[in-house]
């Protein structure tokens, strides 16, 4: 598959297309056990997960419209402490004991704070909290337990009410986790390298004199002729005869006929 041009390793395509089509089934097969692998972890080992959001409005009202620009610069400018005031314990904590007991959530603050995620759109006013979880009833529950616990604290923190529920979080029974279709094709794909490297790798520690090339410009030997299969009660390979010329016995060594 491959040549040495001034001591530099030179791939042949042409051989390499004819080897991968020469060993093709064998590839496919790769892609095959790449495919069932990946069926399993999808379908078996991993777990699914399900996500719940909740959209969260932040909109102060001016006691007159001279001022409601100013209010509005200001709510937009509060939404990045809120993300960051949702994800505190004092706002996950009191969420935690109210789904123990309804739930029998297992999980802490700490936890759940990893499971909470926070987006925002550029000059939107609209907070959407997502939580995600093993379970969609519960991740419904935390997303509006979150999104009740906080209108109610922020009030108190900020001394200001400007925090309204837009949305409630509902149980979506669709994971959002493991993304299957996208494992089965990673698994298809590297099982296809896999079988592509190993028919490679093979070829290239494969020693085997194919051709009259090696034996009369690399080793400079002389062609008398060759003599083909000779049927018989076993089949026997004969390669081609030569003669003359001084034999590099170290290249003659990596090679076999």
């Amino acid at each position: 598959m491959s040549e040495e041009v001034n001591n530099e390793t030179v791939i042949d395509l042409r051989r390499l297309f004819v080897l991968l089509k020469k060993n093709y089934l064998g590839i496919i097969l790769w892609g095959v056990l790449g495919a069932i692998i990946a069926f399993l972890v999808s379908f078996i080992l991993m777990t699914p997960k399900y996500s719940a959001s909740i959209d969260l409005l932040v909109n102060q009202k001016a006691s007159n419209e001279s001022l409601q620009y100013n209010v509005q610069q200001a709510d937009l400018q509060a939404i990045n402490t809120y993300k960051d005031v949702i994800q505190k314990p004092v706002i996950l904590d009191p969420v935690v004991k109210e789904l123990r007991q309804k739930d029998n959530y297992a999980g802490n603050a700490e936890s759940l704070a990893n499971l909470v995620t926070i987006s925002n759109e550029t000059n939107s006013q609209v907070l959407t909290v997502t939580v995600t979880d093993t379970n969609a009833y519960t991740a419904a529950d935390l997303a509006n337990s979150i999104g009740r616990v906080f209108s109610q604290k922020i009030k108190k923190m900020m001394k200001v009410d400007n925090v309204t529920v837009v949305t409630k979080a509902t149980a979506n029974t669709t994971p959002v986790s493991p993304n299957k279709k996208l494992n089965l094709l990673i698994g298809i794909v590297v099982g296809l390298l896999i079988g592509i490297a190993i028919v490679v790798i093979k070829d290239l520690l494969d020693t085997t004199v194919r051709d009259e090339k090696f034996l009369t410009e690399e080793l400079g030997l002389t062609s008398l002729g060759a003599i083909s299969h000779i049927q018989g009660k076993k089949y026997r390979r004969v390669v081609n005869v030569t003669v003359g010329g001084n034999v590099d016995s170290e290249k003659l060594s990596r090679r076999r006929v």
